[in-house]
């Protein structure tokens, strides 16, 4: 809305997709940018390019951030940055736009990517460079009009095919914990359930004996089973010729 109304820029919205969105959201996406003054909004599905030069390599490894957990955020953004940099050139854009705070390691990896694939386009930080806090953002938008649950703004979610990280609220202050609340996915019933993942070549070929062609989706679809218990999930995986178990 700012770029437009008040910096005069002809604004293309674009989001890129690396497998966390539903169709209801993306869907909602492209009504909020025309709603926020965009010329033209369009989706960038890079799912299955993430899975094929990054993700599948990532599961080959067992790579393990500090040995606990996947790289899931940080590896997407740069897949991210790459088509909106595509995309950026395709139209002839002037300028690219990311909401980057300032307080962390993406804007290095947006910024980089946008100065490599995107030479001499202009690379605008707004949040960044005028330090802009959340509240100052809703207040904007409510000043103009723009009507929305502002109380999900407590909390930024970046969802992935490969995982699901938030950021704000409590955990501004190391103190304290995230509430269940805060979690987009929520234990939905108790008990035990065995869930069978198949591999072949290093890759999964089938989840609960379903096969998938397309080789995202088998991941997406192993990451939104209903969630249990931790300590009643169990896992089976299998290879070709051999079946382990672990709980």
């Amino acid at each position: 809305m700012y770029l437009a109304k008040e910096l005069g820029y002809e604004v293309y919205a674009a989001c890129a997709d690396t497998g966390g969105f539903s169709p209801a959201q993306l869907k909602a996406n492209e009504e909020n940018a025309y709603k926020l003054g965009a010329k033209h909004y369009v989706t960038l599905d890079v799912t299955q390019e993430y899975y094929a030069k990054s993700l599948k390599y990532m599961i080959y490894g067992n790579v393990l951030r500090n040995g606990t957990y996947p790289i899931s955020v940080s590896s997407e953004r740069i897949f991210q940055a790459i088509a909106i940099a595509r995309y950026a050139n395709e139209v002839g854009a002037d300028a690219i736009a990311h909401g980057s705070t300032g307080a962390g390691n993406d804007q290095v990896r947006f910024d980089m990517t946008f100065l490599v694939m995107a030479p001499g386009v202009e690379i605008l930080t707004l949040t960044r460079d005028n330090a802009l806090s959340r509240d100052e953002e809703i207040e904007y938008l409510r000043s103009n009009g723009f009507v929305a649950d502002f109380t999900k703004m407590k909390y930024s979610y970046n969802v992935g095919i490969w995982g699901t990280s938030i950021c704000g609220g409590e955990i501004l202050d190391s103190k304290q914990g995230l509430p269940d609340s805060a979690y987009l996915k929520q234990v939905e019933k108790d008990g035990k359930e065995e869930m069978r993942i198949e591999f072949k070549h290093g890759e999964i070929v089938a989840v609960n004996g379903k096969a998938f062609d397309n080789k995202s989706r088998r991941y997406a679809t192993s990451s939104r089973l209903p969630l249990l218990t931790a300590s009643d999930a169990t896992c089976t995986w299998a290879t070709q010729s051999s079946a382990s178990k672990a709980a």
